[in-house]
């Protein structure tokens, strides 16, 4: 006959690995499908890369199919006055048939309009100064050039300029054809896009410049983007890429599918948010591992209860009493410790909030005034680096005992250690004045102590705190609104130069 304590210990291996089959298989299965929609949205997101570069190299192509035209007429027919009405009515005609172009025109080697598509020629406005015009007047090059976006210097709207040179006959510079297209034209396409609410798409010059970008944003058009962790990208992986990305324009991480133009120094992204790719991964997972997970749960219950019935057979009474008396001594050990910071041996994070709660409420009822010091201990890091975790454990040590002298005096004040090596007072029926003095005293009582410490300003350990205290009124300030003010203090210390005092009636007070 099989010992009862055999048989508890067999049932439990049963269905702790019943139990931990089912959860991997299903842990197993969500994965493999995570991975499945991650892959689909990798070879749309590609595909999707693929259609906006051929329409955006399409539609720069029949741009720059008409300023090869429009090259060839000056360069052979000249620009005399017969010449340029003639090439009005052409290139009018053209942009007519081209959406996207706003415009076509061609400039003389001074930078001086000569002609251009629209009815009524500008006058005295010359465009030297633009980037594509000093490009063609500095290099020798005949092929097609995309410029930076520019704003129009007649209707305002944002361009993207694609130019070619125009030579003398001797090869000496004579001007400059451009055709513009409307920024608007691509957004247009972009917005047909079904991107998802949180997805985004753009063209990018190869400079780094920010040619236009769904969410659409006049800011963005023309922003160097050499920085940003999508240019790095692009230029390490290459003409075709796809990488997780946090964008920098809006803090949202996206599966980005990049892709190079084949004719033109321009690439376009197309990227979905992870988040909304993996949104209905997610709702299935829920409810399927849901399921999984109550019928582990009945299944760990009846095998628990039988594991129960098997121990409630061995116990003795005499077991149970000295069970018990052993809870209840290491319950009230527990208490203690958790009510306790290990280290300093002042108040603990789970006693302080327990505290705030309760004395902020006591404000509230009472109309008093509850304040709240926040310390950090300042460059505690390299006093780590410098000394070793034991020097600064003994460190923050000196500065506990060093707090609860201090602090604490009267019924209710807490000192506590916040995490880390901040600390924390709290001072019922205390306003920010009152606290104020109490942070100075700490502060100094903290620089006195003489630890030395290489990695700071003066060569002593220091502390910077920050003060504040509210009269909170009923169902409306939160503790946390008190905390936070409290530390938006001691970051101002910090920020001030550290070894100080900062609170609302006294910004910085070393």
């Amino acid at each position: 006959m099989l010992h009862p304590l055999s048989i508890a210990f067999r049932t439990t291996a049963f269905v702790v690995v019943v139990c931990a089959i089912l959860l991997a298989i299903d842990g197993w299965n969500s994965w493999q499908s995570r991975s499945d929609q991650l892959e689909q949205m990798r070879v749309a997101t590609s595909n999707l890369a693929r259609a906006m570069s051929q329409q955006a190299d399409d539609a720069i192509k029949k741009a720059d199919t008409v300023l090869v035209g429009v090259v060839e007429r000056v360069e052979h027919d000249g620009t005399d006055p017969e010449d340029v009405a003639r090439f009005r009515k052409v290139l009018a005609m053209r942009v007519a048939e081209l959406p996207q172009l706003d415009g076509v025109h061609i400039y003389d080697k001074n930078g001086d309009w000569v002609a251009n598509s629209r009815r009524t020629a500008p006058e005295n406005l010359n465009n030297a100064d633009r980037e594509y015009f000093v490009f063609h007047r500095t290099h020798e090059y005949r092929g097609p050039h995309i410029g930076i976006p520019v704003k129009s210097r007649t209707t305002g709207r944002l361009l993207l300029p694609v130019s070619r040179r125009i030579n003398h006959a001797d090869g000496s510079f004579a001007g400059v054809a451009l055709a513009t297209i409307h920024v608007g034209f691509f957004s247009k396409f972009y917005d047909s896009l079904d991107i998802g609410k949180a997805g985004a798409v753009a063209l990018v010059h190869e400079n780094g410049t920010m040619m236009t970008r769904r969410p659409y944003s006049s800011d963005a058009v023309g922003r160097d983007m050499r920085e940003t962790e999508l240019f790095r990208t692009y230029t390490t992986q290459g003409p075709v890429g796809i990488a997780y990305i946090k964008s920098v324009q809006d803090g949202v991480t996206r599966l980005n599918s990049f892709q190079r133009l084949d004719n033109y120094p321009l690439f376009v992204v197309a990227a979905l948010s992870k988040d909304e790719i993996l949104a209905n991964w997610w709702r299935e997972t829920l409810w399927h591992s849901g399921g999984v997970f109550l019928l582990t749960l009945i299944i760990g219950f009846i095998g628990w209860r039988l594991v129960r019935q098997f121990q409630l057979q061995i116990r003795t009474e005499a077991e149970l009493r000295q069970a018990r008396d052993a809870l209840e001594t290491l319950n009230k050990t527990l208490n203690a410790l958790a009510m306790e910071d290990g280290l300093t041996g002042l108040a603990n994070r789970r006693q302080f909030d327990v505290a705030l709660d309760n004395e902020f409420s006591r404000a509230a009822r009472n109309a008093s005034t509850l304040a709240l010091i926040m310390m950090d201990v300042d460059c505690f890091k390299q006093y780590n680096d410098i000394y070793g975790h034991a020097a600064g454990d003994e460190c923050l040590q000196t500065i506990g005992r060093t707090v609860a002298k201090i602090a604490g005096h009267r019924p209710g004040d807490l000192a506590a250690r916040y995490g880390g090596e901040e600390l924390a007072v709290l001072l019922p029926n205390t306003d920010v004045a009152g606290a104020a003095v109490l942070a100075e005293r700490i502060r100094s009582a903290v620089r006195d102590l003489n630890i030395e410490h290489a990695g700071t300003t003066d060569g002593f350990v220091t502390l910077s705190a920050g003060v504040d205290a509210l009269s909170p009124s009923a169902k409306k300030e939160q503790p946390k609104e008190l905390i936070q003010a409290a530390d938006k203090a001691l970051y101002a210390a910090k920020a001030g130069g550290r070894n100080r005092v900062c609170s609302a009636i006294s910004p910085a007070a070393a």
